[in-house]
């Protein structure tokens, strides 16, 4: 390992990590790796088909859902390529640009669930305070609007911090602590200065991924008051499970983003199995529980699900 880590010093190459310890049995951990992907496809993919041939899901709520499903596939887009390739063991390093590119994508798409997620809880909020107004607050315009803002706002905040990795020397060994790309990953390698990227960094963390969480809650907290002020207890009932689904998102959301960030931050004596394990679940948890959560706790589409399946055994 030493030698390794000395021949990539001055090198532009970085060295992907799989799975520590297991490194003889890579391709018997392919199979579990790739079902994975291959759930994350095809469930991303049907909840997608399902919104667009259902002319019923045409709503505000089914078409964040869509926002969700995409951004979810485009994840599994970003990592399958360096993931799978260190299991089957045809990658075992990565480019610089390649590296900062993945990193672009990978931290993007999770500042864009982030918004999309909060732009869920705005709707829920919308559909349980003013029921009859709702589809005339959320049109089809103002559901433009707010796609194009989460687009901007995931893609123009990040570049500053992502590109400034290209000029950053790195001096310590070239081993990444995943099979992906992470900023805080590379930036543990440079000798470079690199307070513009740890405080440009951190004031992306909390105006995006905190802020949201923030507001996410407040929003539920409006809900909560909302749902509690409606006397009957059946109809309580019935506006509280619309928003299990989304909560469950939520959940599974930043829980992962949060443990992979004290690994990084605070967990630098444990095991490298543990920085891998807490990367795989922040890239693979949310794309693949998102469309299972769905489909099961979303009755519009089970139903469509159902549906596309008897019609296809038929």
């Amino acid at each position: 390992m030493s030698a390794l880590s000395h021949s990539h010093l001055n090198s532009s190459t970085f060295v992907l990590t799989g799975v520590p310890g297991l490194e003889n049995y890579s391709l018997w951990l392919s199979i579990p790796f790739s079902s994975i992907y291959a759930m994350v496809f095809l469930g991303n993919c049907m909840i997608l088909h399902v919104i667009r041939t259902e002319p019923s899901l045409h709503q505000p709520m089914f078409y964040f859902l869509a926002m969700l499903a995409f951004t979810d596939l485009c994840m599994g887009l970003s990592t399958v390529y360096t993931v799978l390739g260190v299991l089957y063991g045809f990658m075992q390093e990565i480019s610089l640009d390649f590296c900062i590119a993945q990193s672009y994508f990978i931290h993007g798409l999770s500042f864009m669930e982030s918004s999309v997620l909060l732009a869920m809880a705005f709707d829920r909020y919308i559909a349980i305070s003013n029921p009859l107004r709702y589809s005339s607050i959320l049109t089809n315009d103002k559901i433009m609007k707010i796609g194009v803002a989460i687009s901007c706002r995931s893609s123009l905040l990040i570049p500053p911090v992502i590109i400034r990795l290209k000029f950053l020397k790195y001096c310590r060994p070239h081993i990444l602590s995943h099979s992906f790309c992470l900023h805080q990953d590379l930036i543990r390698m440079a000798c470079s200065d690199i307070h513009f990227n740890s405080i440009y960094g951190l004031a992306l963390v909390i105006s995006n991924l905190l802020l949201d969480a923030v507001l996410i809650i407040i929003s539920y907290i409006m809900i909560l008051q909302t749902v509690l002020a409606i006397a009957s207890r059946e109809e309580r009932m019935k506006s509280l499970q619309t928003c299990v689904s989304h909560i469950c998102a939520v959940l599974i959301f930043y829980i992962p983003i949060i443990g992979l960030t004290m690994v990084h931050r605070f967990g630098k004596h444990l095991s490298p199995l543990v920085h891998v394990l807490m990367g795989n679940i922040y890239i693979l948890f949310p794309p693949l529980m998102n469309p299972i959560i769905y489909s099961i706790k979303t009755q519009q589409i089970r139903r469509r699900v159902q549906r596309l399946f008897s019609s296809k055994a038929i």
